[in-house]
């Protein structure tokens, strides 16, 4: 899963790897306390749209490019931000939606991850099975 960040004014937008058990644990450790989650809520959160929980992922990434950034100062309009499956992390989606959907929502759900696809990034610094962004 990619983080993308692209404020008002950027041309390009920034995109971290975005793994949750990737995370040092000073990081995992300040999401905890910025957020009031544990870690596994958190990494839930995040992919379900939590503002808090995104904002504080965002403050990580952006505190390794800038260390001097606070907390305080990260702000960002809802369309700035997104979040962005891997090419390999749809493949395993599909496959899963294959085996345990049928019918009408199978076509739906098959159109929709088809679509997603088609622009998805591929994730090449990952080998072997593409995991989803939940920690255990």
């Amino acid at each position: 899963m990619f983080l993308i960040y692209q404020p008002e004014g950027q041309d390009e937008p920034t995109r971290w790897r975005y793994q949750p058990k990737k995370l040092m644990s000073v990081e995992r450790e300040d999401i905890e306390r910025r957020t009031g989650k544990n870690f596994s809520d958190f990494t839930t959160a995040v992919v379900q749209g939590n503002s808090l929980c995104r904002r504080a992922l965002l403050f990580t990434f952006l505190r390794r490019d800038h260390p001097k950034t606070r907390f305080e100062d990260v702000d960002f309009a809802w369309d700035e931000l997104k979040l962005e499956y891997s090419r390999q992390e749809l493949e395993q989606i599909r496959k899963n939606i294959l085996e345990n959907t049928h019918g009408d929502q199978l076509a739906a759900a098959l159109t929709a991850i088809d679509q997603q696809m088609e622009t998805a990034f591929d994730d090449v610094a990952e080998e072997g099975k593409a995991e989803l962004p939940i920690a255990d």
